[in-house]
């Protein structure tokens, strides 16, 4: 196969999965072949990646003008010789596109869907988008049923649906001890949810479940950095409410996400419909058992009592199942063990990378 130059671009404003997958494709591609990446300077994702790096450029995303940086990017593709742009943000699809079509290279564009799609995109406008794309990527065999159903056939791309990866993590096991002791642990059974800190994610969720376990020694870790404000001030106040002051710890953005993961009894991903849940398998390799929503990208990777537990979204379901854990240390072990198998057989970054690396050079 011959290596074709690729950019990998993300002008998004957050930090979770969508944008890290983004850091994670670069990383690897640049092992394979000539690759850059392009973020927004203003926001996370260009804090999170090493400034010094000379594959990392910047554009500032315009939301009412998506042709001026649309030049910007065009001169960077004619520049660097760009054949392949890899996106992951709906929002940068129309810069991307005028940016190849001002250039004289004219890359192909490859999508990654990390979103579910739920509607239609027959009118003109999206169908002249979908017309511009070469390949669309989807990290779900749910996202590709959404997207071959709501893209019109005469304009859709080849649709593939590559899941994502994981590698084992170095852990800094002095590390762990410290935050153990940073947050009063002790001998307390630790549950914990990882990602944005915004009402989809459903951290109130696991804070009603917390007051109905309160006799218990249970205490919350709370992992990931604000997208919601207001959101924020609403968790906090329900905490005073509910006197769950000293059982709940908020850790903010931290990049010792398998540290955090290693103080963790259980996982779990309260989200209505997840894409897919990069934090699940992050939890199963690190042999922390899983709680997940019985609905989108978990029912991929888990099976139900063997690697993992599913709950309903309701609050009472997920204490019974919180309930379950605490007092089955055989079962907590039984699903370590079970996820840990899972992700070395199934969600391997290497293959799974390797894959999508295959897969775009198709385009």
């Amino acid at each position: 196969m011959q290596s074709k130059n690729i950019l990998e671009i993300c002008l998004a404003d957050g930090l979770g999965g969508l944008e890290l997958f983004t850091s994670t494709c670069y990383e690897y591609f640049k092992r394979k072949t000539n690759c850059k990446i392009i973020v927004d300077p203003r926001f996370k994702l260009s804090d999170y990646i090493n400034s010094d790096n000379p594959d990392l450029s910047y554009i500032v995303r315009n939301n009412k003008f998506a042709i001026l940086p649309a030049f910007k990017l065009a001169k960077f593709i004619d520049e660097n010789d760009i054949d392949i742009i890899h996106i992951h943000w709906i929002k940068d699809m129309i810069t991307v596109i005028l940016a190849k079509l001002i250039s004289k290279k004219r890359p192909n564009i490859v999508y990654s869907r990390h979103m579910n799609m739920t509607r239609f995109k027959d009118d003109i406008y999206h169908k002249w988008l979908y017309r511009q794309i070469s390949l669309i990527h989807t990290v779900s065999e749910q996202v590709k049923e959404q997207a071959i159903k709501f893209i019109p056939s005469d304009v859709r791309p080849k649709v593939e649906a590559i899941h994502l990866g994981i590698d084992e993590p170095t852990i800094d096991t002095n590390r762990v001890e410290e935050l153990k002791n940073k947050y009063k642990l002790e001998d307390s059974f630790v549950v914990g949810i990882v990602g944005r800190i915004e009402s989809e994610k459903g951290q109130y969720i696991v804070i009603e479940a917390l007051d109905k376990l309160k006799e218990l020694n249970i205490k919350l870790i709370i992992v990931g950095h604000t997208m919601d404000e207001n959101y924020l001030t609403e968790l906090k106040q329900k905490i005073k409410n509910l006197d769950l002051e000293d059982k709940v710890i908020f850790t903010g953005f931290t990049r010792e996400v398998n540290e955090h993961l290693k103080l963790l009894d259980t996982m779990i991903l309260a989200t209505k419909k997840e894409t897919f849940g990069l934090v699940v398998i992050e939890s199963m390799i690190n042999n922390t058992p899983v709680i997940a929503t019985n609905a989108g990208g978990p029912l991929e990777i888990i099976d139900n009592m063997q690697d993992g537990l599913f709950f309903d979204r309701s609050v009472e379901d997920l204490v019974s199942k919180i309930k379950l854990l605490y007092d089955d240390e055989n079962l907590r072990k039984s699903l370590c063990n079970g996820g840990y198998q899972k992700i070395k057989k199934k969600f391997d970054s290497k293959i799974q990378m390797g894959k999508l690396y295959n897969y775009i050079n198709q385009a």
